[in-house]
């Protein structure tokens, strides 16, 4: 199993006006590869995965998104892990996939208030108003691969390589803090 990691310490980054950028405890984190009737490893996560990309479903502990045809992103209490790698275990011979425990490589930051669109098009070409609540994306920030989860009309999760987030993490608070000195 891999080390359960978090480079940074969770707490408020940044708060103002404009948005907050708060960085979360880290999840348990799980990649799971899988093509054809997906139904024995959906037995065995107690989820049904979601087969619309950028869908996400949750149940049993277990939130999905869809990354491609054959990929999802699964987030779990970093206590499960090692129970939802067995319960995929045990149903390989019936359905051979691929589910690699990935909880030690990224930083989750929750991001969220009144100007979070005009943040988050600091970082983006796409924009991130065409993500509907409840979807998420893989997308780029500043050019760095990242996962956007929207919870809510303007509350967000991004999901960054350790590596990079102290990068992203700088660039959202600066952001903070010019959109909060355009309300003045």
């Amino acid at each position: 199993m891999t080390a359960h990691a978090n480079i940074l310490t969770p707490g408020t980054l940044a708060d103002t006006a404009a948005a907050r950028v708060t960085v979360t405890a880290a999840p348990g984190r799980l990649s799971l590869r899988a093509r054809g009737e997906l139904g024995a490893i959906e037995g065995a996560l107690g989820l049904s995965l979601p087969g619309k990309i950028g869908g996400r479903s949750q149940d049993n502990g277990i939130e999905a998104l869809c990354l491609g045809p054959d990929e999802w992103v699964l987030l779990t209490a970093p206590e499960n892990v090692a129970s939802v790698v067995a319960a995929a275990a045990a149903v390989y011979d019936a359905h051979p996939h691929s589910l690699v425990d990935v909880s030690a490589r990224e930083t989750t930051v929750a991001i969220d208030g009144p100007r979070v669109l005009d943040l988050l098009c600091l970082g983006m070409a796409r924009d991130p108003e065409s993500i509907a609540e409840g979807e998420g994306r893989r997308t780029l920030f500043d050019g760095q691969t990242v996962l956007l989860w929207r919870d809510g009309a303007t509350k967000f999760r991004m999901d960054v390589w350790h590596s990079f987030a102290p990068h992203l993490l700088g660039l959202l608070e600066i952001g903070c803090r010019e959109l909060a000195a355009e309300t003045l």
